[in-house]
């Protein structure tokens, strides 16, 4: 299978605009022509992992964290950064990487964590800005229909729990041909009224060139007339972390308790506790300390993330808990997600999730 049809399949999930500025996720070694016999998914690419790709036969790792973030001036394997992109480029193995896209989607890096701690009504905590705009389009209108279902079918009108949302009003579009030209309706150099109708739809910025495109393939005019206006509301699909409530109150040295056996955490640590019992649970796997203050005006009665600093601590201010579990343990289920992406488009295609457990800290 070739490589750019896979990474389809995972940008058509996670777009790769949705990555924050400081990230390096996409193709990191090889090229999107290459035949893909077998993949291997992993947190981390380590040295291990790309020799057990190797033994495997597998010539792409699909990774959460990206090996290289910043620039390499030199390849001269003096860390293990350079001596897996070298051990790669000499065995053939493209490494691709899904990481801060893949925690900015609902449905992506928090969501399969929320899932395990049996959230409900989950939405992002920090809903991302200037993430919606919204398409205007004039047409006539017997190709309505034809025209909205293209629009609607390259994924836009999606608002919240419904799709396919459109409003449109009718009017007179008028235009003149001029020499050239080659038109629908009308004559050359003489002024043409036609019912038209004004279709306007909403859509994830992300999506704009594969929405218009779709709509110019079956719009019946020559040029078409329409706009792009950006939207001042949030996405209810896209931003950091997640947040969501229990069906039932539990205990909260119980669910602390739940929590570090479903993520097999070898240690937690939290601020004391404030209630008897929560219900209402913030999360972002990785490291969150940034989203501390959005889960108290959340109102959360847990915020979890991992990499939370000592002083970080101290922002908890009696309001609610805080729990770090770990950098590794609260993203670790990513490799469960990229493997049921991949599996679900490609049934019959060979890719298997790692067994090497990547996490460098160690506790005694």
């Amino acid at each position: 299978m070739k490589l750019n049809k896979i990474i389809k399949a995972i940008e058509e999930f996670a777009p790769p605009s949705l990555q924050e500025s400081y990230d390096n996720s996409g193709l990191i070694v090889g090229n999107y022509d290459m035949e893909i016999k077998k993949a291997l998914i992993s947190f981390d690419i380590t040295e291990e992992v790309l020799e057990k790709a190797k033994l495997i036969g597998a010539n792409l790792i699909i990774s959460h964290h990206p090996i290289i973030f910043g620039g390499l001036k030199k390849l001269n394997g003096k860390n293990y950064v350079e001596r897996c992109v070298l051990f790669a480029i000499k065995n053939d193995i493209a490494l691709y990487a899904a990481h801060t896209n893949l925690d900015n989607v609902l449905g992506g890096t928090n969501k399969i964590l929320a899932e395990k701690l049996g959230l409900k009504n989950i939405k992002p905590l920090y809903p991302q800005k200037d993430t919606l705009i919204k398409l205007v389009v004039f047409v006539p209108t017997k190709n309505l229909e034809e025209v909205k279902n293209a629009i609607f079918d390259a994924g836009a009108g999606k608002i919240g729990k419904y799709d396919q949302c459109s409003f449109s009003a009718n009017g007179i579009g008028s235009f003149r041909a001029l020499e050239g030209a080659n038109p629908f309706v009308g004559e050359i150099n003489n002024q043409h009224k036609e019912e038209e109708v004004r279709l306007e739809i909403i859509l994830p910025y992300y999506l704009q060139f594969e929405v218009v495109q779709a709509m110019k393939n079956v719009h019946p005019y020559e040029e078409v007339a329409f706009d792009i206006f950006p939207l001042l509301k949030k996405s209810d699909d896209i931003g950091a972390g997640i947040i969501g409530t229990l069906e039932n109150a539990e205990d909260t040295m119980m669910f602390l308790q739940r929590l570090k056996e479903i993520t097999a955490a070898k240690c937690i640590k939290y601020t004391k506790p404030i209630k008897k019992k929560i219900k209402k649970i913030a999360l972002c796997g990785g490291s969150g300390a940034f989203l501390i203050g959005n889960a108290k005006s959340a109102k959360a009665d847990i915020y979890i993330s991992g990499d939370i600093k000592y002083h970080e601590f101290f922002d908890a201010d009696n309001k609610m808990l805080i729990a770090d579990i770990g950098h590794y343990e609260s993203e670790q289920f990513t490799q469960e997600l990229l493997f049921q992406i991949i599996t679900e488009k490609f049934p019959t295609f060979a890719v298997q999730i790692s067994d090497f457990i990547t996490n460098p800290i160690n506790y005694l």
